[in-house]
C-alpha cells in the first residue's frame, strides 16, 4: 500500500544489510563481525546492570561512558558523542552538519549507507573516483562542497589512507566538516583523532561493533571539539533523547576499559587476516592489502558470483556486491582461525576442478 508513503520514502534506495542465518551449521563471513567475542568484562557489567533499575530511563547523555573514552584520548567529555551504534551517529552527522549545502563528496566506492543517508535527508552528493587501485587522490577534494566523508580505512576495500592525507584534505576545506568513519581503525592505519584538537572542522566517527564485539549490542560515538558535538546532541535531542540503554552503557564502558582483552583479539584478526591473505594469493587471487577485519579479493580466472553462491552451497557465507567495479570481487571477513582454514580448503577444492 505505497500509496500512503511519503513522497521520500519511494524514492529511497535502502541499504541492503548481511545475511543473518537462521539456522546453523554456517561459517560466517559477511559481516565483519568480530569472532571472539566481548570481553568477559563485558557479560559480567550487562548482569550487574541487568536489576530493577531497568524500569528507569537510561541516562541520556552517556556521562559515564562518554567520560570513559574522553579520558583514554585525553580529552574532555565535551569532545565525545555517543549513539545507538556508529550508523545512528553517522545518520546524525550526515543531517546536523551537511542538510541544506553543497553536494558531500565521498568516494564512488565506500560504505553504502552514505548515498542512503544523502535521499533520506535530501542532501545532494557527488563521487569521487578511486584510481585503478581503488586509492583515492587527495588533491580530488580541493574543490567547492558542502562536506568531506571518508571511511578509513575504506569499506569495502580495506585500504587506508594515510594520516596525512586525511590532513591534507582537512586544510584544503576549512569551512566544511570532514567526517572521517573509522569502523576498522584499530586493524590497522592511523586515526584521525590525533588530530581534533587542531582542526574544528574534523568529526572522528568509531563504532564498538568491530574490535570490541559489541556489534549485537548498538554503540557507537563521535570524537570532535565541542560546538560539533553540540550540533549532534541537537540533532540527537530531536530524535531520541535516550538512544543506549542501561545495559548498552554499561557494556560499552566495560569493553572501553578492558584494553587487554580489546589487543589480545585484535591482534589475534590481524594475525588470521595475514595467513589469510598469503593463502589466497597462492591460490592465484588478488588480495588487495587490508587494513580492517576483512579482505577484498578477486579470482584471476573464477568470477565472483560464481564463488559466492559454491561457498554458500557449502555453508560458507561471503559478501558479493553485484556493483560497477566490484561485481568480480568478494569482501571476507576474517573468522576464528578455524573458519578462515575451512573457507581455504573449501577454495582450494573449488578451484581444484
Amino acid at each position: 500500500m505505497s500509496r500512503f508513503w511519503s513522497p521520500i520514502v519511494q524514492k529511497l534506495e535502502p541499504y541492503t544489510p548481511g545475511e543473518q542465518p537462521k539456522r546453523p551449521p554456517v561459517i560466517k563471513l559477511n559481516t565483519n563481525e568480530n569472532p571472539w567475542g566481548p570481553s568477559p568484562r563485558v557479560l559480567k557489567a550487562i548482569v550487574s546492570a541487568s536489576d530493577e533499575a531497568l524500569r528507569l530511563y537510561p541516562d541520556p547523555t552517556a556521562t559515564d561512558l562518554r567520560e570513559g573514552i574522553a579520558s583514554s584520548l585525553n580529552l574532555t567529555s565535551d569532545h565525545i558523542f555517543a549513539g545507538n551504534g556508529s550508523d545512528e551517529v553517522l545518520a546524525h552527522a550526515f543531517h546536523a552538519f551537511f542538510s541544506g549545502k553543497d553536494a558531500v563528496l565521498f568516494p564512488e566506492i565506500t560504505y553504502a549507507f552514505y548515498p542512503t543517508y544523502c535521499k533520506l535527508y535530501s542532501i545532494k552528493h557527488q563521487l569521487i573516483p578511486l584510481d585503478d587501485n581503488f586509492h583515492l587522490n587527495p588533491d580530488d577534494f580541493r574543490r567547492a562542497c558542502g562536506g568531506i566523508v571518508l571511511a578509513n580505512p575504506n569499506a569495502p576495500t580495506g585500504l587506508a589512507m594515510p594520516l596525512d592525507d586525511i590532513e591534507a584534505i582537512l586544510k584544503a576545506n576549512p569551512n566544511v566538516v570532514v567526517l572521517v568513519d573509522e569502523a576498522y581503525i584499530d586493524f590497522g592505519g592511523a586515526s584521525a583523532v590525533q588530530l581534533v584538537p587542531d582542526y574544528d572542522n574534523l568529526l572522528v566517527v568509531q563504532t564498538f561493533s568491530k574490535s570490541r564485539s559489541l556489534a549485537g549490542v548498538r554503540v557507537g560515538f563521535a570524537v570532535a571539539q565541542p560546538h560539533l558535538i553540540e550540533g549532534l546532541q541537537r540533532v540527537k535531542d530531536s530524535f531520541n533523547s535516550y538512544p543506549l540503554g542501561r545495559l548498552s552503557l554499561a557494556a560499552g564502558l566495560a569493553a572501553w576499559e578492558d584494553t587487554e582483552w580489546f589487543e589480545k583479539t585484535r591482534d589475534m584478526i590481524i594475525a588470521d587476516r595475514e595467513k589469510l591473505s598469503a593463502s589466497l594469493r597462492a591460490l592465484d587471487f588478488t588480495v588487495l592489502p587490508s587494513s580492517a577485519n576483512f579482505i577484498f579479493v578477486s579470482h584471476e580466472s573464477i568470477p565472483a558470483e560464481h564463488l559466492h553462491s559454491e561457498l554458500r552451497k557449502r555453508g560458507i557465507l561471503v559478501r558479493h556486491f553485484p556493483a560497477k567495479r566490484i561485481d568480480n570481487w568478494l569482501r571476507i571477513s576474517i573468522g576464528t582461525t578455524q573458519e578462515c582454514e575451512a573457507l581455504v580448503k573449501a577454495l582450494e577444492v573449488m578451484i581444484a576442478r
